[in-house]
């Protein structure tokens, strides 16, 4: 446990509940075990099945450009971790030319309702302002926030500090069953499983996939490679859709954060591509894949209820069901 008073909060300011006193510092490797508990234990009873393993969250610690000692805020009763946050806030602007941080966290529901949430977002926004401002001088710039569940306390707690709703992303859910034969592909195209040697190519075609999705921007290549490498990523699940000169067309990245679920973590198709059903024959290979490996029940993938591609309707074209929704927020920075 790391116990030094972090500089962004005041000495006295955490506040405390009835006979409960909080220690408070960041989060550092040996916290991995507690902040993997806490994380489930928001996740089950805020419903938005956000599970995360010891070491997928490890990873996240030793990710580019994070600082724990000043990123991360963890809130101590005793030998429990009752709280945290964290910030991130990437090296490149969005499509839009904006910086952009990330807030994230969660509090213990019998630890709720005594202001350590509050407290968690006095000690962070400042930090990750600096961060915006540091890694994007001059440049217009926000502050996000997922809320969990649409009616969520998290947001009406985030409306308060001047947040607002902006974004709403289904989680859809298909079971391993009835799965279709996967269709042709247009001459002089492949399918493959990701190798070491797809990992930029993929990335370049990420980049210019995602260009005109909301909130995006182009990933670098350091923290594209933590998420190629990351122990959660399942490339035997994957599927890539490659031209005769080795140009990635279509792609679907798949992980595993929960036992027997694999998760799309991303699905996207160069414009250039786009409408002749290269995505949707890539996600049926993955789904194959999944079935064929026989340690999977279900597959699942987030989409912005609004996404510029119609994402949804192919989805639920091929058998997904939407199980839940959240709801994204923001806040402008000021210039």
């Amino acid at each position: 446990m790391h116990d030094t008073q972090h500089p962004d909060v005041r000495a006295g300011a955490a506040p405390t509940g009835p006979s409960t006193a909080y220690r408070w510092g960041s989060l550092g490797p040996d916290d991995v075990e507690a902040w993997s508990r806490l994380v489930n234990h928001v996740a089950e009873v805020d419903g938005t099945e956000e599970f995360y393993q010891p070491e997928d969250l490890a990873e996240e610690l030793t990710g580019h450009g994070v600082d724990p000692a000043r990123d991360t805020w963890a809130v101590w009763a005793g030998e429990e971790l009752v709280a945290w946050t964290a910030v991130g806030c990437p090296t490149t602007p969005d499509h839009e030319g904006h910086g952009r941080a990330h807030l994230e966290g969660g509090v213990r529901l019998d630890h709720r309702g005594r202001g350590l949430g509050r407290a968690l977002m006095d000690a962070a926004e400042p930090r990750a302002a600096q961060l915006v401002s540091e890694r994007h001088p001059g440049r217009p710039g926000h502050l996000s926030v997922g809320a969990g569940l649409v009616g969520s306390s998290a947001q009406a707690m985030l409306r308060s500090r001047g947040y607002a709703d902006v974004r709403w992303f289904d989680m859809l859910a298909r079971p391993l069953d009835g799965v279709p034969e996967i269709p042709q592909v247009p001459a002089g195209v492949r399918l493959t499983a990701p190798g070491p040697e797809h990992e930029d190519a993929v990335r370049e075609a990420h980049n210019l996939a995602f260009r005109d999705h909301w909130g995006s921007g182009p990933v670098a290549p350091e923290p594209w490679h933590e998420r190629w490498v990351a122990r959660s990523a399942r490339p035997s699940l994957s599927t890539l859709a490659v031209d005769e000169e080795g140009r990635v067309l279509s792609y679907v990245l798949v992980g595993e954060w929960v036992e027997r679920h694999a998760y799309v973590n991303l699905v996207g198709t160069v414009p250039a591509w786009r409408g002749r059903g290269l995505a949707a024959t890539c996600l049926v290979r993955t789904i194959r894949q999944s079935v064929d490996a026989g340690s999977y029940d279900v597959i699942e993938l987030d989409v912005d209820s609004d996404s510029p591609t119609g994402a949804t309707r192919l989805y639920e074209r091929l058998g997904f069901r939407r199980t839940l929704q959240t709801v994204a927020m923001r806040r402008a920075l000021p210039l």
